[in-house]
């Protein structure tokens, strides 16, 4: 009797804090590192979980993450993420086009509004329309 591997993690989960819950979206993540830069005590790669948001207010480093993978709720009543205004959007050499601002971006599942993004523009992604490093965006640095 063979068995079946075991299904892959899913892409994206939340991690309870005090007032604060913390999700990350793997799929999104293109390992800028300003969460674990920003607050090592918060965010930790090697750890599991790598997120612990009990240890100190993460929502102003998760604002720093270009990416969007992580994002936040509060749940003690203060304001979720405020989004940049006006809408920022810079074109990198590479071709990724970061994104902050009040979004509504059309993804083949649904239309989500979002306040940071990294948009593919080599057109060669596998995650569209965000950027996965796929294709030229991969020497992003």
């Amino acid at each position: 009797m063979t068995s079946e591997p075991p299904p892959p993690p899913p892409a994206t989960r939340s991690y309870e804090g005090d007032g604060i819950t913390v999700s990350y979206d793997a799929h999104r993540c293109l390992h800028a590192a300003e969460c674990v830069h920003g607050l090592p005590g918060v965010f930790q790669a090697g750890r599991r979980p790598w997120i612990r948001p009990r240890h100190a207010s993460a929502d102003d480093v998760i604002h720093r993450c270009p990416s969007g993978a992580l994002g936040y709720h509060r749940t003690d009543g203060m304001p979720d993420e405020v989004p940049d205004v006006p809408t920022h959007v810079s074109l990198h050499a590479d071709g990724v086009v970061h994104v902050r601002g009040d979004l509504e971006v059309a993804t083949p599942e649904n239309p989500r509004q979002e306040t940071r993004v990294m948009v593919c523009g080599c057109g060669l992604t596998g995650n569209a329309p965000f950027c996965d490093h796929s294709g030229a965006c991969a020497r992003h640095v």
